[in-house]
C-alpha cells in the first residue's frame, strides 16, 4: 500500500487545519475550558453530519469508545502543555514524537512494516520536527508534551483500526467527535461544575470555529489512513509544525492592544493623587480595591508607600498578587 498524490495533498491540507486550531487554543485565556468548548462544538457538528450518514459497522464501536477515553488524556495534556509552554516549543515535541510510536505500533497491529528508505524518512522527519522546538520552557511543559506524544501515537493507531473496521471512515470520525464531546464535557463538568456550561455558551463563536477546524483535520486524516499506510499518513500530518511555527511567529509579532480608556484615566489619576496615596487612602471604593500599606518604607528609608501593580478585571482595576514594586524614591 502506497500513498498517492491526492491523498498527500489532502493530508497536507489537514495539517494546515490542525495547526490553525492549535493556534486558536493557544491564544485563549482559559485553555482548559476552551478545550472543552471546542470539543463540545465538534460533537454538535459531528452529530449533525452523522445523522445524514449510515452507521459505522458494529466492529468499530469498541475502538470508538477506546479512542474517546484516550482523547480525555490528550486534551488534558494539551491544555497543560500550552499552560506552561509556548506554541513554538511544545507543539513540535508533541507532534514529532507521535509518528515514531505509530510506526512501531502499526507494524504489530496492521502488519505494515515500512521498507528501509521510508523508515529512514520517518526518523529524519520526526527529528526535524522536534528540532523546531525553540525557546526556553518550564519543565512541566516538556513533560506534558512528551506524555502527549505517547497519547497521540496511541489514539492514532486505535482510530486507524476503528476507521478501517467501520466501512465508513467519515461516519466513524463524526461519531467519534460525538462520543469525545460527551466524554470531555462530563469530565470537565465533574471538575468545574456549571462554569463549563456558562463558558461554552459565552464563547460559542470560538467554539464553532474550533469545531470546524478540528473535525476537518481529523476527518481527513482518518480517511487517509484507510487508503494509505498509517505511519506515512501520521508523519505527513505532522508537517503541521511548519504551519504552527508560522502562526506562532506571526502572533509573537502582533502588537499589544491599547489599554482601555478607563484604565488610562485611572493610571493618570493615581499619578496625580500622590498626597492621597501617602495617607494610604484609596481612590477607588473599598469594595473594589484595598489600599496598600501606607507605612512601608523604600530601601532608602523614605516613608512613601509601595506602588501597587494593576491589571484589568471585570469590576475595575484590581491589585495583583505577589510582591508589589517599590516606588522609586526621588529625594
Amino acid at each position: 500500500m502506497e500513498i498517492s498524490l491526492p491523498v498527500t495533498a489532502a493530508v497536507l491540507g489537514a495539517a494546515v487545519l490542525h495547526a490553525a486550531w492549535n493556534a486558536l487554543l493557544k491564544g485563549s485565556a482559559d485553555k482548559d475550558l476552551d478545550t472543552v468548548a471546542i470539543s463540545v462544538g465538534a460533537g454538535v457538528l459531528g452529530l449533525a453530519v452523522a445523522l445524514c450518514l449510515p452507521l459505522p459497522a458494529a466492529e468499530s464501536w469498541p475502538w470508538l469508545a477506546g479512542s474517546a477515553a484516550i482523547h480525555i488524556l490528550y486534551f488534558a495534556f494539551l491544555a497543560g502543555a500550552y499552560r506552561w509552554g509556548e506554541l513554538s516549543y511544545v507543539y513540535p515535541i508533541m507532534r514529532g514524537g507521535g509518528p515514531v510510536v505509530v510506526a512501531l505500533a502499526s507494524a504489530a497491529v496492521f502488519g505494515e512494516v515500512l521498507p528501509p528508505v521510508p523508515t529512514i524518512g520517518v526518523v529524519l522527519v520526526c527529528s526535524g520536527i522536534v528540532a523546531f522546538a525553540s525557546g526556553h520552557a518550564d519543565r512541566r511543559a516538556t513533560l506534558f508534551a512528551l506524555a502527549n506524544a505517547l497519547v497521540i501515537g496511541a489514539y492514532t493507531v486505535v482510530d486507524a483500526k476503528g476507521a478501517r473496521a467501520s466501512g465508513s471512515p467519515v461516519a466513524y470520525a463524526m461519531w467519534f467527535f460525538v462520543a469525545n464531546g460527551i466524554a470531555i464535557y462530563a469530565y470537565a463538568g465533574l471538575r468545574r461544575g456549571a462554569e463549563v456550561a456558562r463558558y461554552v455558551v459565552r464563547h460559542w463563536r470560538r467554539s464553532a470555529l474550533g469545531a470546524v477546524l478540528t473535525t476537518g483535520t481529523y476527518g481527513i486524516a482518518l480517511w487517509a489512513m484507510t487508503v494509505a499506510p498509517v505511519a506515512l499518513v501520521a508523519v505527513l500530518r505532522e508537517t503541521s509544525v511548519l504551519f504552527a511555527a508560522a502562526f506562532g511567529s506571526e502572533s509573537g509579532r502582533r502588537p499589544r492592544a491599547r489599554a482601555r480608556p478607563r484604565a488610562r484615566q485611572a493610571g493618570s489619576r493615581s499619578r496625580s493623587s500622590s498626597s492621597s496615596r501617602h495617607r494610604g487612602a484609596p481612590w477607588f471604593p473599598s469594595a473594589w480595591w484595598r489600599a496598600p500599606s501606607a507605612r512601608s518604607p523604600c530601601r532608602r528609608g523614605c516613608r512613601r508607600p509601595r506602588r501597587p501593580r494593576w491589571r484589568r478585571s471585570s469590576p475595575g482595576l484590581r491589585r495583583t498578587g505577589g510582591r508589589a514594586r517599590r516606588r522609586r524614591c526621588r529625594r
